[in-house]
């Protein structure tokens, strides 16, 4: 099975979405599943998992709800607040519906460059083993070091980090992110999405080239085993079609062995979030 493994849904409400911001315009409308499906099919995807794009309870159960109304919907990455003293309670009710395979927090937005370091956050990470959630790490180059010391005190729990960490591929210059990437290596209970990266582009000028030295970092890191492809959409709009983001990567891994590219592009995916 091919799954898409990282993707987003949202009603647009102003008020709620306020990250996206009026630079980020062609994102201010619905995305709702009706508009995902076809293009799934059109890329011969099977399905796909649905992360959360609003830090609320009740946008969690939102995709939960999307999920019981649509198959291809195979998971939902939700959030919740893993630093309320009632997480163990909040994690029991919600791990009810078996569609919650993970939980994220949008760290890249806390200034606080050891967030995930906070004894209360810790706390509520230890949880989520005992529901057989899974932990998607959203963060810039500058917060991996922190991500890297969580992973080593969890070392049996799943994590997996969004969007490569988020290198500056416009700019480039991306040799801390490199250096500190590489030390994910020896930690098998991480993994890595290759997602969002023509975000992180020249929206207007990228070429499939920029970002191969990038992918080359990941593959030499996590393996074939480790890595499962994301389109990022509908974020990736901002630069890219749909089509062209499943390309780049495709395209990238076209000599590799058709195992391998089934890894990538479901069985890694099925096995981390779905257990199967």
């Amino acid at each position: 099975m091919k799954i898409d493994a990282h993707q987003h849904f949202w009603n647009y409400e102003p008020q709620e979405y306020t990250w996206i911001s009026e630079d980020l315009s062609d994102l201010q409308r619905d995305f709702l599943p009706s508009d995902l499906k076809p293009l799934l099919a059109a890329n011969s995807y099977d399905g796909c998992i649905a992360v959360q794009a609003l830090q609320t309870l009740s946008n969690t159960h939102w995709l939960l709800q999307l999920a019981a109304q649509e198959n291809f919907i195979k998971g939902v990455v939700g959030w919740v607040d893993l630093r309320d003293p009632k997480i163990e309670e909040i994690l029991e009710q919600l791990s009810i519906d078996n569609n919650l395979r993970g939980v994220r927090h949008v760290v890249q937005d806390e200034p606080d460059p050891e967030f995930m370091l906070q004894k209360n956050f810790i706390h509520g990470i230890s949880h989520l083993d005992r529901f057989g959630l899974t932990y998607d790490i959203l963060v810039f180059p500058h917060q991996l070091p922190a991500a890297l010391e969580l992973c080593r005190k969890f070392p049996q729990h799943s994590f997996v980090i969004d969007h490569i960490a988020k290198p500056n591929i416009k700019l480039g210059n991306n040799e801390l992110w490199e250096k500190q990437i590489r030390q994910f290596k020896e930690l098998k209970n991480v993994q890595c999405k290759v997602s969002g990266m023509v975000t992180e582009a020249d929206w207007k000028h990228w070429c499939k080239n920029d970002f191969t030295p990038l992918l080359d970092v990941i593959v030499e890191t996590f393996g074939t085993e480790r890595i499962m492809y994301g389109s990022d959409w509908p974020v990736c709009l901002l630069a890219a079609e749909y089509a062209e983001v499943s390309n780049i990567t495709k395209r990238y891994f076209s000599t590799f062995s058709q195992n391998e590219q089934d890894n990538i592009f479901g069985n890694n995916c099925e096995r981390f979030y779905l257990n199967i």
